[in-house]
Formats: C-alpha cells, structure tokens, sequence
C-alpha cells in the first residue's frame, strides 16, 4: 500500500485522457493504492469497479512483470476483477496470466474523447433538458440499472444503485432527456476533476433510440461542462460505432485509446 503524491499527479499528466478516472479516484479514499511514484500505479475504488492500472509508455518487460506480480500478490487476479490498462500491459497480462493458468480476454476496447470545441447537432429532435431532483430517485436508479446491464459491468443492486443515483442528484450535474409527452427518454451527467468533467452514464431507452436524444442531450450536457469552465471528455465503447460517429458529430476528438480486461 502506498499513497498518491504530486508525483503521481504529474505521471498522470501524459495520460490525463485515457486514465481520466484514475486521476479522480486517487484524489479519493481508495480501497487498494500501489505506486512507485514513477512507473506503475494500481488502484480501485471498491468492488464492483474495474481495478485502474498506468504504466508509461513502452513500459520494458521487466516493469511489465512488476505490474503484473504487484496485481497477482495483492489477490486481484481471483476471476473478480477486471482491470483498466493500456494495450501493450494487456497483452502482457493475457500471456503472462496463461503460465499461472488464469484466462484473461479484452472485455471491452475504449477511446478517450475530448471536446474542446463543441458542435450543435444537425439532428433535431423533440422534448427538452431537465436537471434531475430527489423526487428521480428511484427512476435514475432504473436508469442505472439499464445501463449498466447493457455495459455487463460494475453492476450493484437496488440499494447501491439508489445509493449512486442520490449522490448524483445532489451533484446538481445529472440530467434527463423529456420528449414531448414528459417521459424521461435518456439519461446523461458530468463529473469535473481539476480542469476537465467527464461525461457518462448516457443512455437512452431502448425503445427511444434513434430518435437523437443522446445526440441533443450530450451536446447540452457539454456546454453546461464547457461554460462552467471544465474541457469535457469522455470514454466510449470503440465497437460501438454509430455511438462514437454521434459523440464526433457534436465536436468530440480522438485522444486515447485503452481496455479493459478480464476473465
């Protein structure tokens, strides 16, 4: 165990995108903290979140190793866990995980926007923006639910699930798209950390897709980040190419790339 200095901070600096998250959850009490202060940092928040790993670029095999021996002694490799890291350690935690008889596969490929100069859509679509209050609670936990199912990852329930959707309230930064008949329709919010907020949690109802509400919803979402002086990005899934034709569409830039991994 160890804990996060400057030092770690600046690291992070040259991925500032790709491991947006990691850089918000050393801030934080951390259920697991392991770093060196120059070429490996592990951490996670608590179960069911994916276990955070940076390496720097072209890591040698040896830091590889370390990074590999640090997860496995500090139990994380027990099938439970999946883990946030860059290609080349990924790769190199497949095979090395093979001598161990562990299986470990890509789960997810993901890019790493920003958007520094947001675009309004083209599409038009009907209803409006409306920031959530307490009486959403147990919506935006049905909300939670769905996406999160949809994703097959860090999945709660009910009760973890509510737990979330009141702390994001109270942010005041989460929001729902209506249509014009005053149903929610999609769901969208921003987590800012120093100079920067992630957008997530977007999802529309499956019976309201294609209809541009995402597209209309996380371009407003965007400029309420942008005017309040944070540069948005955000992290998307690189198989689902209509989702990230939508984000580029609104002004969102290719910076980085990663994935996740897991049994």
């Amino acid at each position: 165990m160890s804990f996060a200095d400057e030092r770690d901070l600046k690291l992070l600096d040259n991925d500032k995108y790709t491991f947006f998250v990691l850089r918000r959850i050393i801030g934080n009490e951390c259920r697991l903290l392991i770093t060196d202060h120059e070429k490996l940092i592990i951490c996670y928040s608590g179960e069911p979140f994916p276990v955070w790993i940076w390496t720097r670029d072209n890591a040698k095999e040896a830091e590889m190793e370390n990074a590999y021996l640090m997860a496995y002694d500090n139990g994380l490799l027990d099938g439970k866990h999946n883990f946030n890291l860059k290609y080349d350690l990924a790769r190199y935690f497949i095979e090395r995980a093979k001598k161990d008889g562990i299986s470990l596969k890509i789960l997810i490929n993901m890019f790493a926007y920003d958007n520094p100069d947001p675009v309004m859509p083209d599409s038009k679509c009907d209803g409006s923006l409306y920031r959530c209050d307490q009486k959403d609670v147990d919506e935006l936990a049905d909300f939670l639910d769905l996406f999160h199912k949809e994703i097959g990852i860090d999945q709660k329930d009910r009760e973890g699930y509510k737990k979330d959707a009141k702390a994001f309230i109270d942010s005041g930064n989460m929001f729902f798209w209506k249509d014009e008949s005053g149903k929610n329709v999609a769901s969208c919010k921003y987590a800012p950390n120093k100079d920067m907020a992630s957008i997530n949690l977007v999802y529309t109802r499956k019976e309201c897709r294609r209809k541009h509400y995402a597209e209309n919803l996380v371009y407003q979402v965007t400029m309420i980040a942008r005017n309040e002086g944070y540069l948005p990005m955000l992290y998307t899934n690189a198989d689902y190419i209509a989702s990230n034709a939508c984000y580029e569409k609104i002004g969102y830039v290719l910076r980085g790339k990663l994935c996740t991994i897991g049994n």
